[in-house]
């Protein structure tokens, strides 16, 4: 079980010898968590209290490797998909995405707290208390990385991979601009709304046609509330305190232009 250090009694040692421990190891996390396909993996995650932001990663079972980024300052979030390739069918070793969004208040727990987090029990396999919907995302502008930093300076260190694959969606864009960001970093895609003007990926039979693609992943396991627990003093005076945390899983589903069918192979996979 995770908890967070309490300030009462002798919670207050205990927590404080916890934490003692975490500080000497830094702020990373490893957490053993069971995916939906069934297997067992490996979450690292991380908190960096003076950048104010929280790193979350693991492998999926089929080798891909999906990194998240929580930008507290920014409100900005970032995932990461570095996919192997196809190498028989024309494609580099790896294949790398970035999605962006805004980091609504709430989504998970402040960098603050994850670095205080400690684990009993680390051969336990954990599973989410909260299993969250699933979340659809129309990624309908990309990304200049050259100009990303002003939005968040996680962006380069995380998508430099990317390149061109680097998207995000115009009601964010229009939310940053008026924070002040500079709307030359963002570049609007041809259309990718009610009506597109072009096919879905898996249905489209030319590799060099272009297409809308889209891909899926899930994060399993992450600490997405704090709790609170209540304690009386020697006059009956309640007050509360932290005292564990909440695990969520959450899933996305990302649509998104490509020029071409051969940038989004894996779509042409789940369908058959």
């Amino acid at each position: 079980m995770f908890a967070s250090c309490a300030s009462v009694g002798a919670l207050v040692r205990l927590c404080a010898l916890a934490l003692l421990l975490t500080l000497g190891l830094g702020s990373e996390l490893r957490v053993r968590v069971r995916l939906s396909d069934g297997l067992v993996t490996e979450e690292v995650l991380e908190a960096d209290s003076e950048r104010d932001s929280i790193s979350l990663e693991f492998k999926q079972g089929d080798g891909t490797l999906i990194t998240f980024m929580a930008d507290f300052k920014q409100e900005v979030k970032i995932f990461r998909a570095l996919i192997l390739g196809e190498l028989e069918r024309g494609q580099n070793q790896y294949q790398a995405l970035c999605f962006i969004s805004r980091l609504n208040r709430n989504e998970i727990i402040p960098s603050e707290s994850m670095a205080r987090l400690r684990q009993k029990n680390p051969h336990v396999i954990r599973l989410a208390e909260e299993r969250k919907g699933l979340e659809q995302l129309t990624m309908s502008a990309s990304v200049n990385l050259s100009r990303a930093l002003q939005l968040s300076s996680h962006i380069h260190n995380m998508c430099s991979e990317a390149h061109e694959a680097i998207y995000t969606r115009e009601t964010d864009v229009k939310y940053w601009s008026e924070k002040g960001v500079d709307g030359s970093i963002f570049e609007v895609l041809p259309q990718t709304t009610e009506t597109p003007s072009f096919q879905a990926c898996h249905s489209t039979k030319d590799l060099w046609q272009p297409c809308l693609c889209t891909y899926s992943l899930r994060l399993e396991w992450y600490p997405c509330m704090l709790k609170y627990c209540r304690s009386r003093d020697g006059t009956g005076k309640g007050s509360s305190y932290k005292c564990g945390i909440r695990s969520c899983s959450k899933g996305y589903h990302f649509t998104y232009y490509v020029p071409q069918k051969q940038l989004c192979l894996w779509d042409e996979e789940m369908i058959n």
